[in-house]
């Protein structure tokens, strides 16, 4: 295993012993915004494992907002007793980077739970896909995502799936260009190394939603 993968799933052990915690404490809860929470956790990511800096910004979004995809910036809701709603933090950690998502699901509402197993269920099996590629543009990759979804019976939330994650700060491009994107318009192959011939790791992102019923999930992790 390379130094690089060994330090992101360092990271991201620590993002998951994070939503471990937030879960135990108890922290989402019913009539706490998004904002609240969101704030709860950026606390307790500094008391635990002194984590200040992320390196996208800290998304908590329950209810009708988790139709929204990444880019857009909804009203702050407040936590319904019913409600389902997602996570998706981006921890630095010794300057690397996590980028971890969650969905909850508060009551017992067949439909959400259903919604919360099949992303994972997804996650993994698009996961297995991959790791049976040895080309693969990240156009392909996501339209092979949106067909999961579709089969699970959901449609794909955003355009979206999966994303660079490495030493901070990634490798970046200049908006509107998705090379580095599991996204339409990536006609690279994603097994290529980067420009000092490093292999390059990705971030899997599963968002599905329900439209009509106003509900979406979320499920990310490390691509491996």
């Amino acid at each position: 295993m390379s130094s690089t993968r060994s330090k992101l799933i360092e990271a991201e052990k620590i993002a998951q012993q994070l939503f471990t915690a937030m879960e135990e404490r108890g922290l989402i809860a019913p009539g706490k915004s998004e904002h609240e929470l969101s704030e709860d956790v950026f606390k307790l990511a500094d008391e635990l494992f002194g984590i200040k800096k992320y390196w996208h910004k800290r998304i908590v979004r329950s209810g009708a907002n988790t139709l929204a995809p990444y880019d857009e910036n909804p009203p702050n809701l407040i936590l319904q007793a019913d409600d389902i709603l997602f996570l998706d933090f981006g921890p630095i950690i010794e300057e690397w980077e996590a980028d971890y998502g969650r969905t909850y699901v508060l009551g017992n509402d067949p439909l959400k739970l259903k919604l919360k197993t099949d992303i994972e269920l997804a996650w993994h099996e698009c996961r297995n896909w991959y790791m049976e590629q040895t080309s693969l543009t990240g156009a392909e990759f996501h339209s092979y995502i949106v067909g999961v979804a579709e089969r699970y019976g959901w449609s794909y939330g955003g355009q979206l799936a999966g994303h660079l994650i490495g030493h901070f700060p990634h490798e970046k491009l200049e908006p509107k260009n998705y090379n580095l994107y599991v996204h339409p318009e990536n006609p690279n192959n994603m097994f290529q190394p980067d420009a000092n011939g490093n292999k390059r790791e990705w971030i899997l992102e599963i968002h599905f939603v329900d439209r009509d019923k106003q509900i979406g999930g979320f499920f990310e992790q490390l691509l491996m």
